[in-house]
Parts: C-alpha cells; structure tokens; sequence
C-alpha cells in the first residue's frame, strides 16, 4: 500500500494530522473537508478586510489590529525566506502579515501566518488556511479547502482548489491543482496543470505493482513526493502519483498511476535518474 510515509517527510508539518502510516496517501484528501470544517483558526485575518470586497489600501495586520503602511517602513525582500520584514520605528513586528490592495478575501475562516504576504489581485475563499512566510501572488485564486504550508508560493495566475501545499512547496506561474498534495520542497514549472476529473465517470482508478486500486474518489489530481519537481507546460493526467526526488520533464503528459521515486518522466518514458541529485535552493 501507497502511505504518505513513502512519499513525504509530514511529521513536522503543521497539519501532520491528515496523514496516517496504514492508509493509502490520498486518503489525506479525503480528510481535507471535514478537517478545515472543524479547525479552530487562532490566525483568522479581521472580519474587516474578508466582506469579499477587493481591499481599498494596502494594509499590515498585526495581533488583529490592521495598520496602515504609511505608518510603518517594510523591507520587501524574499517572502519565502523572512525577507519580508515590517518595522514600526525601531520595532520589527515579526507576526505582521501584508494585505495588498485589490486582494478579495471571502469568508470568515481564512488564517495567514506570520510573515506571510497576499498581493493585489489574489483571490482567497473560505476555509483557507495559508502558513507562515508564505507568498500568495497577483492573480492567484484559491478556492477554498486549500491547506498551504510554510515558505510556500502560490504563484501568479495560479489556481488550487482543495488542494495541500507541505512545506517549501511552490507552485510559482500559471499553474493548476485539483484535489492534489504537494509534498516538502517540490517546485511546478510554469504551466503545470494537475488535471483532477477524468472524462469517463465513475471513480478513479490507478494501476499500481500490476493491479488495479480503486480510490473511491470521483475527483484526484497529482500527488508529487517531496523534492519533485516539474518542467513548464507540463500536465498530469486524474490520479498520477509520482515519487520522492523525481522530475517530470517539459511539455511532458504523465500517465496515471505510480511512478516510483529518482525518476526523470518523459512523454511514454520513464528513466531513472540518481537519487543523490542535488536539487539546491538558490
């Protein structure tokens, strides 16, 4: 059996809770709905700024209080790696979150974390929750049951729909993700599309160790390991799974079903590649 033991390392992730060790790893996804239905959310933004009506000024909200910028001098650096730094005189305000004007924000059960950035243009529904340090960009929709990690990126023009970023995870430029998981440090090219609904009705189904499992789910994206990483222009077919430390290259369709870790997917090829690759972080 497929467990989320063998594709991530989920222990430390805030929300470790939707992975068990004896169910198969999209079960998680089954979980989802009823774990943000039921989830306390100690880091809600202000009922002010989530009315669904784009936000008029860019704002810094602090311990609930929202401040304006003009009283306040910020450092726009890397969100992902605490760059984004907010001061009130000589006082760093380390929880601050940045909202951006234009940002639509609906519902009451949307968290951000500290240190965490929303820009202008981005569409956030509830339930949301968006960790720490983390990056929703100009245009990115998120269409709530959306669960994103810390020191992640939901890039411009993106879309994610009940959907779980772990750690690291970014999904940087024009990307789409149903009813999908990202794993820790995994990175999508521009493009990358994770198709969730096959054309044939019914549940998917995928073939793995030569025998058919049946998910019992009408709707499943991709699942990457963590330290996956996808080329631009890239599409994964309902239900593809793809292990630890692999690359799905460019323009490149992947089938459905398992595809082990350490593997460089090509269009009706799969060659394996080292496990050792480095994949840095600039």
């Amino acid at each position: 059996m497929l467990t989320a033991s063998s594709l991530f390392d989920y222990h430390a992730f805030a929300h470790a809770a939707l992975f068990t060790s004896d169910e198969p790893v999209w079960s998680a996804l089954k979980r989802l709905r009823p774990y943000m239905e039921n989830y306390h959310y100690p880091l809600r933004l202000p009922a002010e700024l989530t009315t669904g009506v784009p936000v008029p000024v860019s704002v810094v909200v602090h311990q609930g209080d929202i401040l304006p910028m003009t009283q306040l001098a910020i450092d726009w650096g890397d969100t992902t790696k605490g760059g984004l730094i907010i001061r009130r005189g000589d006082t760093v305000l380390e929880d601050a979150v940045v909202i951006m004007a234009g940002a639509i924000l609906l519902g009451n059960r949307i968290e951000v974390g500290a240190g965490s950035l929303i820009e202008g243009g981005a569409t956030i529904k509830s339930p949301t929750i968006v960790g720490a340090r983390t990056e929703v960009r100009q245009g990115a929709y998120l269409r709530g049951h959306c669960l994103i990690g810390d020191r992640c990126v939901v890039g411009h023009a993106t879309e994610v729909k009940h959907s779980i970023f772990l750690d690291d995870a970014k999904a940087g430029h024009f990307a789409y993700l149903g009813d999908s998981i990202l794993g820790n440090d995994t990175n999508l090219g521009a493009g990358t599309k994770c198709a969730n609904l096959k054309f044939l009705p019914g549940t998917i189904q995928l073939v793995m160790d030569s025998e058919l499992v049946d998910t019992g789910l009408r709707k499943l994206g991709a699942i990457l390991g963590d330290r996956t990483q996808t080329g631009c222009n890239s599409v994964t077919n309902p239900g593809t799974i793809i292990g630890r430390q692999s690359v799905l290259m460019p323009n490149t369709t992947a089938p459905s079903g398992f595809h082990p870790a350490g593997q460089r997917i090509r269009t009706g090829l799969r060659n394996v590649i080292s496990h050792n690759v480095n994949f840095s972080k600039e």
